[in-house]
């Protein structure tokens, strides 16, 4: 038993990562080659966030999924993984750069015909899917991407998602800045009115889990 998150030594995650994962053979290779293509490599989510996602995926029986940031592609790799031959991840990036990273990856884990990357505006890619008569239609979404956007983005996917659907938020405690009374740059103003608001949205029941840098889930009600 504990009252209190235990810390992480390297030791510790490294057992972590050996005893609770089963991380594919593709999904390493990616994350392998991301670390070496950019010094922005801790902008992608740790092997043991996309466990979890991934398992969080097949409880909730998803087919079809929004990713609102993509990076080089090893969420969408992971969540596709999880996902039924006929599931669906409709990936919103606006980075040809980096997305093209993790497409070799996706066709190696035999998982590009699942993700649906869209090079454009996330905010634009919803708008769209919402016009299109697409609200309720989707079961999970993950945003990690420009955090003075968040909100929108937060209530495009709700507007998304089916009722008992479950929206992932990353980045939440944001390093510990959110906690951190004299940071108040636009980033971390934005990350904090979030998770303000997403606390006492009646619309969804919610869990701020200490996993990476920080992951909100929220469950439309």
């Amino acid at each position: 038993m504990s009252s209190h998150t235990i810390e992480l030594t390297d030791a510790l995650h490294a057992y972590l990562l050996s005893q609770g994962t089963r991380e594919s053979a593709p999904a390493r290779a990616l994350r392998a080659e991301t670390l070496q293509a950019t010094p922005r490599h801790r902008m992608q989510i740790s092997p043991e966030q996309g466990a979890f996602m991934a398992l969080l995926v097949r409880i909730l029986g998803a087919k079809r999924t929004i990713e609102v940031g993509t990076f080089t592609g090893y969420s969408a790799l992971v969540v596709a993984e999880a996902l039924p031959a006929d599931g669906q991840v409709i990936a919103c990036d606006v980075s040809e750069q980096w997305t093209a990273i993790g497409r070799p990856f996706w066709e190696r884990a035999g998982v590009a015909n699942k993700i649906d990357l869209r090079l454009k505006p996330a905010v634009e890619t919803l708008d769209a899917l919402i016009e299109a008569g697409q609200a309720g239609a989707f079961d999970f979404a993950f945003i990690d991407a420009d955090k003075a956007n968040y909100d929108a983005y937060f209530e495009r996917c709700l507007t998304l998602l089916r009722q008992g659907g479950v929206i992932g938020i990353d980045n939440v405690l944001w390093g510990g800045r959110v906690a951190d009374a004299a940071i108040e740059d636009e980033d971390t103003r934005a990350i904090r009115a979030l998770n303000a608001k997403v606390r006492r949205d009646a619309r969804v029941d919610v869990a701020m889990l200490p996993i990476g840098d920080g992951l909100t889930l929220a469950r439309k009600l």
